[in-house]
């Protein structure tokens, strides 16, 4: 699994340690400088994301309403559908990458291997930060660049600054495309601040967001130059998030020791 710019990577990170894969055609060429002259909104962002999602909807394996994994996620996400006037869906991807990510149209996607190492606390740490990414609007940039690459267009060259339809090979190469790109620091700053919030307002344990960071740092380890890895390095240090939140949470009187963090021995899917 590949790095999520429109659809917003998990916690900024993403992992790609099985040999199953979610379905994504290979991206179109890169894109000049001059792509920056295209006139694109976040309607516009909205709109290629849905179809972006739909494609992906269909090219994967998706949780059946009766499956254990949606179940869960109903019993965790059900409540958030419609939150900081944000209208969301969601669903579970039955695939082995860990990761998560949410698009400018209000899609969320969880994947199974996800939450088969995280607790119910920590998916709602997981599932804040993706709204977080939602409710900042850090979609419009990248959505632009991926509608780019899978048009094979320069927008300082095109006959046209409007964005155009694309047909369903392009909108196949577009969601790859924004798979290849990654959102900044700062970005990924305020969504953990975001993430926390959330958590905090709902009442929900804000350790949760510690232990997360934890898991995907040891998930980082002991293994040199693997795609999980080399994506880390584009990102904030998972156990430097980490202490972030324990700081925040015991100025504020939140913080409960959890003890040592460790990777589960079977799945959490209940």
């Amino acid at each position: 699994m590949k790095k999520i710019t429109l659809c917003f990577l998990l916690l900024g990170t993403a992992c790609s340690i099985n040999a199953q894969k979610i379905n994504l055609g290979k991206a179109a060429g890169m894109v000049s400088n001059g792509a920056k002259a295209l006139t694109f909104t976040n309607e516009d962002a909205i709109k290629l994301s849905k179809e972006s999602v739909e494609w992906m909807d269909k090219n994967n394996p998706v949780a059946g309403p009766k499956d254990p994994y949606t179940v869960r996620l109903n019993r965790l996400f059900g409540k958030h559908k419609s939150q900081d006037g944000l209208n969301l869906n969601y669903k579970v991807y039955k695939v082995k990458d860990i990761n998560a990510f949410a698009c400018a149209d209000g899609s969320v996607r969880v994947f199974s291997s996800l939450m088969d190492i995280m607790t119910d606390n920590e998916l709602l740490a997981v599932i804040g930060h993706e709204i977080g990414h939602v409710k900042n609007q850090d979609t419009k940039d990248a959505m632009k660049s991926a509608y780019l690459k899978a048009a094979a267009l320069d927008a300082a060259s095109s006959a046209s600054s409007d964005v155009a339809s694309l047909n369903e090979s392009q909108i196949g190469k577009m969601a790859n495309a924004f798979l290849d790109a990654s959102h900044s620091k700062k970005q990924e700053s305020e969504a953990d601040t975001y993430s926390y919030d959330f958590m905090k307002a709902n009442k929900y344990d804000v350790v949760g967001a510690y232990t997360a960071f934890k898991k995907l740092a040891l998930l980082s380890q002991g293994s040199t130059q693997t795609n999980f890895e080399k994506m880390f390095n584009s990102h904030p240090d998972s156990n430097k998030r980490a202490e972030s939140i324990k700081k925040k949470a015991e100025k504020e009187g939140l913080w409960k020791d959890p003890g040592t963090v460790t990777l589960p021995a079977a799945k959490l899917t209940k």
